[in-house]
């Protein structure tokens, strides 16, 4: 069995005991969550939701809270003398899926 969640503005495909990277979410780590399915599939078929499956939760544990790599941004304008760099680092929290209910 897996789900289709939305969070962040964005969708993840997850089955059960997936470890997955989503937009920093406001919770504690060791804390559970639950996220809103958007479609469930099992072997006897997928359930699409409109927007949302009734019913359906999937449950996670998140892990921890941080911030991804570095990635170095840079602007130039020949001539000029306008140079610039930045660079960012984007904040994710990881989650392990625990249930997914249907």
């Amino acid at each position: 069995m897996y789900a289709v969640i939305e969070t962040g503005g964005k969708q993840y495909k997850v089955e059960n005991g997936d470890v997955i990277y989503v937009e920093k979410l406001n919770a504690e780590d060791n804390t559970t969550v639950e996220f809103k399915v958007v479609a469930v599939g099992n072997d006897d078929g997928i359930t699409v939701g409109t927007p949302y499956v009734e019913g359906a939760k999937v449950t996670a544990e998140i892990v921890k809270s941080g911030k991804g790599k570095k990635i170095t941004v840079s602007t130039y304008k020949p001539k000029k003398g306008e140079k610039r760099k930045l660079g960012h680092r984007q904040p994710y929290t990881k989650a392990v899926i625990k249930s997914i209910t249907a």
